[in-house]
């Protein structure tokens, strides 16, 4: 749920450098806390696409406080670099996923005015891509890495802090290593999982695929995402990458050489239920909490899942996440609200009394 944005504390225009998804959603979030934000893409039309939709002016900025620069990894550096000779009093921060390799690179290079340079990372995304799948509230809630250096001066480190502030996000800081290490296990190598299991469908016989259902959704989803983007990333962490990817084969190894054990596989498995534990929730919960499945059955018919989504209102009881598993043909989907466990039996009660079919 969108919340009321606090006004912004940075103290003149931004300039975003790359509209595509997560580019026009800094913009939009930052437009929409009040700031002056100025456009630049190397394809005008993804520019053009971002102003339409709100997201700042095409107008050539007279001064800029902030430069995000939101390009893919292999041309951070240069942007980068470029940017702080093109802006001189400007604080320059890229919000790319990888952040050590720019850094060494800039500083390799002996580039002027690195104290002005903060790498960051917002948490957030999605399969799809483009400013058209932007949006001003994606950053809520997430956690945006700040990931200063050595000479990096406390101005420019704050305001890159208030960059994330501004966007509704949850500040996390560390060096520029740990965070390369920690998205090469929270997101590059699930990425590369996912990616493994969509990979295995290909020549597989058509009524095997029938039988598909959310479970695979799961998996796969972020497996569409463009390739294209994902080879610069998986080569710029590779090294992180390749220390966890042969972690995952020794766990293969033992699985095959213990799949006939029952107590192998059970190990396996005890292994992945207790690492799901160690997932934090939402609004920075360190962990995440133990939560109740109400099945509810949604008609396939227009209209249903909004009534759904009033009943469970008026209910009282509050959503703390949501599914919706429906095949095409199907007559009726499922919806899977997670709910505190002691509140799933007021919601079964109250969509039960409301006509809706419930089970736990």
């Amino acid at each position: 749920m969108s919340t009321t944005p606090r006004p912004t504390a940075i103290p003149g225009p931004v300039l975003v450098i790359g509209c595509g998804l997560v580019g026009t959603s800094v913009a939009l979030a930052l437009t929409r806390a009040g700031a002056t934000v100025h456009l630049r893409d190397v394809l005008p039309q993804n520019a053009r696409t971002a102003e339409m939709l709100g997201a700042g002016t095409l107008a050539t900025p007279a001064t800029v406080a902030l430069a995000v620069v939101a390009v893919p990894p292999d041309y951070v550096a240069e942007v980068v670099a470029d940017t702080l000779d093109e802006w001189p009093d400007a604080v320059v921060t890229d919000v790319a996923s990888v952040k050590h390799p720019p850094l060494q690179a800039l500083s390799d290079a002996g580039t002027p005015g690195l104290e002005r340079y903060v790498g960051s990372h917002p948490m957030a995304g999605s399969e799809r891509s483009g400013p058209t799948a932007a949006s001003e509230t994606l950053f809520e809630g997430r956690a945006w890495a700040v990931t200063p250096h050595a000479t990096a001066s406390p101005e420019a480190v704050e305001l890159v802090r208030e960059l994330g502030r501004t966007t509704g996000a949850t500040l996390v800081e560390m060096p520029t290593d740990e965070h390369d290490f920690a998205v090469a296990r929270v997101s590059h190598l699930p990425q590369v999982m996912s990616v493994l299991t969509a990979a295995r469908l290909h020549g597989g016989p058509a009524d095997h695929l029938a039988l598909a259902g959310q479970g695979l959704r799961d998996v796969t989803r972020i497996a569409a995402s463009d390739p294209g983007l994902w080879r610069q990333i998986l080569h710029a962490n590779r090294l992180p990458l390749v220390e966890l990817l042969r972690d995952v084969r020794d766990d293969l190894d033992e699985l095959l050489d213990g799949i006939e054990r029952t107590h192998v596989i059970e190990e396996v498995l005890d292994r992945g239920v207790s690492g799901t534990r160690l997932i934090p929730g939402k609004h920075g919960e360190e962990a995440a909490p133990q939560l109740a499945v109400v099945f509810v059955q949604v008609p396939d018919r227009p209209g249903e899942l909004g009534r759904l989504f009033r009943d469970t209102g008026e209910s009282g009881v509050n959503i703390e996440d949501l599914r919706i598993d429906h095949d095409l043909g199907r007559p009726v989907g499922i919806a899977e609200i997670a709910v505190r466990p002691e509140r799933a039996e007021d919601l079964t009660s109250a969509l039960t009394e409301r006509g809706w079919t419930t089970y736990v």
